[in-house]
């Protein structure tokens, strides 16, 4: 089996943004420290199963919330119940909760690689969104991640905020790429069900799918033109080095382990996740969970994910699964000349013009 990943969902914010339909709670000292507890419990009771892992990922909600203190706890936690090989320690950030001495901490704990939530470079556009922060307290966690000594610094992007065209897209990728950072994360603005942006009113004031389609080609674009790897539809990185390991785990059906409420795993042959329910997450022994798929149909799930990636599907692989890839092959020659995919002897890739269609594109391949 492959190294596996960790993934510790951190389910606190100072004030939820009005887009995002991540499980999340209001933040308090008092809930932090038991939702610490039993994230510790939870890893512990790991010890016997004999795990390697190569990352772990603190995700959220705003992991920074934490201190260093509860930061290190789980991961000498995890050190002391899992076989740590050569990590990749992830920590999402909000710029309103970097300083200079979380930073020094959270890189002696042993955190070497920092997500920072940057979104846009524009003001008023981080209003829209319901950004604590403002563009130069972005910019400035950044700057001061490295100053620490981060050598991974990722940032997030948001597409189709209210106001942003070409123009104030160059602007901000301008900033960002005058940054010291090696990766970027670019998520098309989407209406949830049930968030507060889920109206008539706010998709009236955000892009519609041309104006989407226009900014992420200009995007892929400039970031061609820097030298970028488009590694996966929605994944940037300065060199092939500072891909992100731990969600390629997702993509390439690697193993991983979901800890903390709503927190999902797909580990011994099973997908399965903790509901979103702090309070019972605190008060279990080990976590609740639900069976997702107790037999998942590896060779789908391959294509599917697969196709996110610029390298593709290769036939091979999708035998090994049970996949029929004659079949496969046949769908994929459909699309052949239409400049969506590329088949390349025994892989099949999408194309930046193929990932703007990738879910109807995806679904016809399957």
């Amino acid at each position: 089996m492959s190294a596996a990943g960790i993934y510790i969902h951190v389910p606190f914010c100072l004030r939820k943004c009005p887009y995002c339909a991540f499980y999340s709670r209001i933040y308090s000292t008092e809930a932090a420290e038991e939702y610490v507890r039993a994230v510790c419990r939870n890893i512990a009771a790991l010890a016997d199963r004999d795990i390697t892992a190569d990352t772990v990922y603190f995700g959220g909600g705003t992991p920074s919330l934490l201190t260093s203190e509860q930061v290190g706890h789980i991961l000498d936690t995890v050190r002391k119940s899992v076989h740590l090989a050569d990590p990749e320690i992830t920590l999402e950030a909000n710029p309103t909760s970097v300083t200079e001495e979380k930073l020094r901490d959270w890189l002696e704990a042993g955190v070497n690689r920092l997500s920072v939530g940057f979104q846009s470079a524009d003001d008023e556009q981080l209003k829209f969104l319901g950004r604590l922060h403002d563009s130069a307290g972005a910019e400035n966690a950044v700057i001061k991640a490295r100053e620490a000594g981060f050598r991974s610094i990722s940032c997030d992007l948001i597409l189709g905020s209210e106001g942003q065209d070409i123009g104030s897209l160059d602007r901000t990728l301008d900033r960002l790429l005058s940054l010291p950072i090696d990766h970027l994360s670019a998520y098309m603005l989407k209406i949830e069900e049930g968030t507060p942006f889920d109206s008539a009113e706010i998709r009236s004031r955000t892009a519609d799918d041309d104006t989407l389609a226009d900014l992420y080609e200009r995007l892929c674009s400039r970031m061609s033109a820097a030298g970028w790897e488009h590694y996966e539809i929605s994944n940037f990185a300065r060199e092939r080095s500072y891909r992100s390991r731990h969600n390629t785990k997702y993509w390439r059906l690697d193993p991983y382990i979901g800890i903390g409420p709503s927190a999902h795993s797909d580990f011994g042959g099973r997908r399965y996740y903790c509901p979103d329910d702090l309070s019972a997450f605190i008060e279990a022994d080990l976590q609740p969970t639900e069976t997702e798929d107790s037999s998942p149909d590896r060779a789908e799930e391959y294509v599917m994910l697969g196709l996110r990636l610029s390298e593709g599907v290769d036939l091979g692989r999708l035998t090994e699964y049970g996949g029929d890839a004659e079949a496969f092959m046949r769908r994929a020659k459909r699309f052949a000349g239409t400049g969506l995919l590329t088949i390349d002897g025994e892989r099949v890739s999408l194309t930046e013009k193929g990932f703007l269609v990738s879910n109807s594109l995806i679904a016809e391949l399957v």
